[in-house]
């Protein structure tokens, strides 16, 4: 495994659109592609301008957030709940790969944080990167809030 590259970053903001749910019983892979369909029904239905890009927004007691940058606002009566993000200083490293082994860089990330005394809080986000045939090609930023 290469060694996970990890840096301080500071004023991460993003004003995403989409839907929230509960992970029950922390099948967060489950919730966030049924939040992801719907998300995608609505921009799609609509024709949304957006960066096309999945933000994953994770929170206290199992909160979830999956939503996308748009470039317009949408309609008055679109269901799209609104989240806008701060984090005044965050943890940031990118996982390339298949989304299956994303699970090996958070662990990794654990024990860095541990190692050099960094403590996490939520949120804690995940930004899926323009999808690609090949698994191995996949990115995926990780930021993590810090206090």
């Amino acid at each position: 495994m290469t060694p996970l590259s990890i840096s301080i970053r500071k004023d991460f903001s993003v004003s995403l659109y989409g839907f929230s749910g509960v992970a029950t019983l922390q099948d967060w892979a489950g919730t966030g592609r049924t939040l992801m369909d719907r998300l995608w029904k609505e921009v799609r239905s609509k024709h949304l301008p957006n960066n096309g890009l999945n933000v994953w927004v994770y929170d206290e007691d199992n909160k979830l957030f999956t939503g996308v940058e748009l470039t317009a606002s949408p309609p008055a009566d679109s269901p799209l709940e609104h989240k806008t993000v701060f984090m005044p200083q965050y943890a940031y490293t990118k996982h390339i790969g298949p989304y299956d082994q994303l699970k090996s860089t958070h662990e990794a990330a654990r024990e860095e944080f541990k190692r050099v005394g960094i403590r996490v809080r939520l949120p804690y986000i995940e930004i899926y990167g323009h999808w690609t045939e090949d698994p191995a090609k996949l990115e995926t930023e990780l930021l993590w809030s810090i206090i």
